[in-house]
């Protein structure tokens, strides 16, 4: 397995284990860790994977792909597939799959569906949106801003909740400029913002005309405004094989939180509470629907969605499992493989997929909106706020957690950012028939599972 890692990072502890568990080998491509990780990161790598090469820049390439794969080829490698969970290399492995021979999304529908502008107007052509999308100008700030309806701002080209908010009368230029600046600055993130042509095509789809003052003005960095998406959030953690969608689960954000420059996703459980049975089934009808239209045939999707009285509508399809938890919440919901391990098994068994589709088919809710295990899932995310962390602490609560992380440490300083910067999160796992009773005391027992105390005020 060709593993490739952002910076040293992106689940590769997560990964490797799911590779070792069936008895295949590990290569690692990773790109340059950030300075302070550059010590030590790539000898933890070496320590998990058979091979490991670490590149002299932050972002990984195409031709960096290609070198590494020759390689291993020249050596006698039978590589069988590429995987990577940072989406801002989803079209790196795409590029590497082909090169293998190996089911998988083309490099042009993981950009497509990464230009968030063509994708949101392509659907609401299809009628499975209401909303429309364009680029923002100073034009159209202003012209949204005079409208007074409710519209939504973020990166066309985006990862995460970074630079994602609600367009408001006090929104300015210089907000967005701080955050393009801010992006630019930023060693992890700053590749996923920068806009890329698609394959071919040396034309900017997005171009403004002569003149007309916009972010992408400021290199690196452009953003839309959309009409806002109403209603209570869910995602659909979504296996396609051969143009065949399996929904293996459905999580409802339960808690989220709106700050100025982005929008946080606090606790979510699994099954849904708030959806019928009708609803649900119009949600499975509607991500069919969407996944069709897009011609998207092969891959993992971590689909983002808002059901509103009108009825279902997107916020994004993304081409790659679920970020927090939601893999290890699948494992829980099946009681054994989680979504990097189905996404896994489905490359694996991409040219003979029958034994596959059993087993997924098997997890999967039915058409009648049923899901097919009898395990429910709740999970909170905890975030940091800046200032320097003084201590960390884990409380007990009404139902012991099936997994804790605590992602940062006594020492850290967490800088003023506009994207979430973890902290720590919790999964816990019930039995479906009883989780109504037991949800509400967990959901607000949860909120002090990881608590942090910093060195001085903050705000």
């Amino acid at each position: 397995m060709l593993l490739l890692s952002h910076v040293g990072f992106s689940f590769t502890e997560d990964l490797v284990d799911v590779v070792a568990a069936r008895g295949l080998r590990c290569h690692v491509l990773s790109s340059l860790p950030e300075p302070q990780h550059q010590e030590t990161r790539p000898a933890v790598l070496a320590g998990l994977a058979d091979d490991v090469r670490v590149t002299d820049g932050h972002v990984l390439t195409p031709r960096d792909i290609e070198e590494y794969i020759d390689h291993l080829q020249d050596t006698g490698t039978d590589v069988r597939c590429c995987v990577t969970v940072w989406e801002g290399y989803r079209h790196l492995m795409a590029l590497a799959n082909a090169r293998l021979g190996v089911p998988d999304l083309d490099e042009k529908q993981v950009l497509e569906l990464r230009d968030k502008v063509t994708l949101r107007n392509r659907l609401a052509d299809a009628g499975l949106s209401r909303g429309r999308a364009s680029v923002l100008t100073a034009g159209t700030l202003a012209e949204r801003q005079r409208e007074g309806g409710r519209y939504f701002v973020k990166p066309v080209r985006g990862i995460a909740s970074f630079g994602t908010f609600p367009l408001t009368a006090g929104t300015t230029w210089a907000d967005l400029e701080r955050i393009a600046a801010e992006a630019r600055s930023d060693t992890v993130y700053a590749s996923v913002f920068a806009h890329r042509p698609d394959p071919g095509d040396p034309a900017d789809p997005h171009s403004t005309a002569p003149g007309t003052a916009a972010v992408q003005e400021t290199p690196g960095m452009e953003f839309l405004v959309e009409d806002y998406v109403p209603g209570r959030e869910f995602s659909f953690e979504v296996v396609v094989v051969d143009g065949e969608p399996h929904v293996v689960a459905v999580h409802e954000k339960c808690e989220m939180t709106e700050t100025a420059g982005a929008v946080l996703e606090d606790a979510c459980v699994s099954p849904p509470t708030s959806l019928s049975r009708e609803e649900l089934v119009a949600g499975l009808r509607w991500v069919s629907s969407v996944l069709d239209t897009l011609g998207l045939g092969w891959g993992c999707f971590h689909v983002e969605a808002r059901h509103a009285p009108s009825g279902w509508d997107l916020i994004e399809v993304n081409p790659r499992v679920g970020g927090s938890l939601i893999s290890p919440s699948v494992g829980a919901l099946t009681g054994g493989p989680g979504l990097l391990d189905l996404w896994l098994d489905s490359l694996l068994t991409a040219h003979r997929p029958a034994g596959f589709l059993e087993e997924l088919k098997s997890l999967s809710y039915t058409a009648d909106g049923t899901p097919q295990g009898g395990n429910a899932t709740f999970f909170r995310v905890f975030f940091a706020d800046p200032g320097t962390i003084r201590g960390i602490r884990l409380n007990d609560g009404p139902l012991r957690p099936v997994l804790t992380q605590v992602l940062l440490k006594p020492g850290d300083v967490v800088e003023p950012a506009s994207r979430e910067v973890f902290l720590g999160q919790v999964l816990w796992s019930m039995g479906h028939a009883g989780r109504d009773a037991i949800l509400p005391g967990l959901v607000t027992a949860s909120r002090s599972a990881i608590e942090v105390t910093y060195e001085k005020e903050h705000g």
